[in-house]
């Protein structure tokens, strides 16, 4: 039973994770557009105010559904292989945002110039890495820790 209720114990980590790591992409890419609106000091506040609100939190669910089946793959990887270091995490958001990118230019219509724009891929890329350093931050640091044995706390070394 001890061992069911370690499983579960990082499952729910792993989810908090990738929870985090959908906020912080949905942050970097709302920090991105916010940037590039070009409002004056004066509105600036409230519009930020408003984005995190609102906008964070909603832009978030769609960088999760999006991302899911591959990040799904880099946080089995990372787990199986028992990965911890932040760089792998920051690289294999990269690739999840590649991925991403992959399926926007696949289902884009002919003509559609917006998901063709190397500063939109950038961006999505960003976004990416800023979503693994943040699952790292979380979970990454202790992946695969259920593959190590208990430890027995009760007895005491002489």
């Amino acid at each position: 039973m001890n061992r069911v209720a370690a499983y579960l114990i990082r499952f729910a980590v792993i989810i908090g994770g990738y929870a985090v790591s959908a906020l912080s992409a949905s942050a970097f890419l709302n920090l991105l557009t916010l940037a590039s609106l070009g409002f004056t000091a004066d509105e600036a506040p409230a519009m930020a105010l408003g984005s995190v609100v609102f906008s964070i939190p909603f832009i978030a669910l769609f960088v999760a559904y999006f991302a899911f089946v591959p990040s799904a793959v880099a946080i089995l990887i990372s787990e199986i292989f028992t990965l911890r270091d932040w760089l792998y995490h920051a690289l294999a958001g990269a690739v999840v945002a590649g991925v991403v990118i992959g399926v926007f230019r696949g289902a884009a219509e002919a003509g559609n110039e917006a998901v063709a724009d190397p500063r939109f891929a950038l961006g999505i890329i960003g976004g990416g890495i800023c979503g693994g350093i943040g699952y790292w931050l979380v979970a990454g640091r202790t992946a695969g820790s259920w593959r190590e044995p208990a430890r027995d706390v009760t007895s005491r070394a002489p």
